[in-house]
């Protein structure tokens, strides 16, 4: 299978190095000194198990990369528009479009079902330009469960041993087109499942993002030292809940067990911190500003998210992001 992946950073150059090592015909859409480390000594993965590198094409500019079998798209939220402009060379007619990112899709309400169905969300795709230049129907959603960073160009650390992806239609059909996706997955040392219910799942990741992310982004620490003290704990508890009350009240069955889900966690810092710390864009609206419009569009009580939500953006705005 020829797939491209269109940001080749920590989470989507894992997936490069891992669907390359296992056959693919990968190659990357990368900037500035990445894409010349990429270029010059291929795409290093480091793992707790292993380190290897893999050999992929790689450019800044999707022309040069032709048509693809399926496109990944693996970018922060704010670059969006950025995918809008620049993916076209890389789809034929029948080219799937996979968004490995955080927080609520863009696509969120194609063939959602019932009175939301096919609401666009400017929050996320201002002036539908993903919608419009992409198209709905191409949209696979997925879900990542893998640890990374890049601690330099050209080289991507995964701490926490897989990369795991929970993809699925938007209508929630078993089609040919997301079988055909794991398998090429799964004959890498990625894995993958097909979801029918992929808005759960999304909101399954979602609930964890929207719990830890507060604390570890106003404290700019990893979620272990939070476990270590019985009021951040609460807190946590009190952040999924509300999180859990917006996904049920949009049909989706979610809960999160905080003490399961982060006891043990190690000093990895989420990928907001990460962010916050190197000065990048952050993803502030896919993952809190959405969730909370819908909150207000469901009449659901959200009101520690409020404050925290309003605290990271002010401490944003600080920081000139």
């Amino acid at each position: 299978m020829k797939i491209c992946i269109f940001g080749a950073g920590a989470i989507g150059g894992n997936l490069a190095a891992r669907l390359a090592n296992g056959g693919a015909d990968v190659s990357v859409i990368a900037r500035g000194e990445h894409l010349a480390a990429i270029r010059e000594h291929g795409l290093t993965l480091e793992t707790p198990a292993r380190t290897f590198s893999a050999r992929v094409k790689a450019s800044a500019d999707a022309r040069d990369l032709g048509a693809q079998d399926l496109v990944i798209v693996s970018v922060k939220a704010p670059a969006l528009p950025d995918i809008a402009r620049g993916i076209g060379p890389l789809l034929r007619a029948d080219t799937p479009v996979m968004f490995v990112m955080n927080g609520i899709p863009w696509w969120y309400f194609y063939k959602h079902g019932g009175p939301l169905d096919g609401r666009r969300l400017p929050a996320i795709d201002p002036g539908d330009a993903i919608w419009n230049a992409i198209g709905p129907e191409r949209a696979i959603g997925a879900v990542i469960y893998s640890a990374n960073d890049m601690p330099r160009p050209g080289v991507i650390r995964n701490s926490s041993g897989r990369a795991h992806l929970v993809i699925g239609e938007p209508s929630g059909e078993k089609t040919p087109r997301i079988e055909a996706i794991a398998d090429a997955i799964n004959r890498s040392d990625a894995t993958a499942t097909v979801s029918t219910r992929i808005r759960d799942d999304v909101w399954s990741k979602l609930l964890g993002n929207m719990s830890s992310n507060p604390l570890c982004f106003l404290t700019q620490s990893a979620i272990g030292p939070m476990m270590a003290d019985p009021v951040c704990v609460a807190a946590l508890k009190t952040l999924a809940k509300e999180a859990s009350d917006i996904a049920r009240a949009l049909g989706c069955e979610v809960s999160l067990d905080v003490e399961k889900m982060f006891s043990g966690s190690s000093v990895h810092k989420p990928s907001i911190v990460q962010d916050l710390e190197r000065g990048k864009p952050l993803e502030l609206d896919a993952m809190f500003t959405q969730p909370l419009e819908f909150a207000r569009m469901m009449h659901v009580k959200t009101p520690l998210l409020d404050t925290l939500v309003s605290l990271m953006r002010l401490r944003a705005k600080a920081a000139g992001l």
